[in-house]
């Protein structure tokens, strides 16, 4: 990789519980992250984020807003990968059940208690944990 690459994660935050799913297949195995992919050409990081939601989980938010996006540069030194992560927050009011809709890249979904967080995270949810307050 040349230049750092784009990705885009989703918060999706309801109450005090976020939804984080268990990698699988790439960089990052075996860690928690939120759910996300790559920025696509053309794409706005609002749109990517809701793409990337409803095809790893099912959960549709197309009619909600971000309240609240940020960065992180993210350097993983043993994959030889640099990506810049941008991160889109979006609040609900009840837990929405996470489908297992891409077996081959999640473990498992789970709603995760926001001030106990499991173990490990991904270096991306590690990095934006560190500049910021769920």
């Amino acid at each position: 990789m040349n230049r750092p690459g784009a990705g885009v994660l989703v918060i999706l935050q309801c109450n005090d519980k976020i939804l984080l799913g268990k990698r699988k297949g790439s960089h990052g195995n075996g860690e928690w992250s939120f759910p996300g992919g790559h920025l696509e050409m053309n794409e706005t990081p609002d749109e990517c984020g809701k793409r990337e939601l409803l095809e790893e989980t099912g959960i549709d938010i197309h009619d909600l807003t971000p309240i609240d996006m940020g960065y992180t540069n993210d350097i993983f030194i043993s994959d030889s990968k640099h990506y810049i992560t941008i991160y889109q927050k979006y609040l609900i009011n009840e837990v929405i059940y996470a489908e297992m809709k891409e077996p081959n890249k999640c473990f498992e979904w789970m709603w995760a208690d926001i001030h106990n967080l499991p173990t490990p995270l991904f270096l991306c949810v590690k990095n934006y944990m560190l500049k910021n307050k769920l």
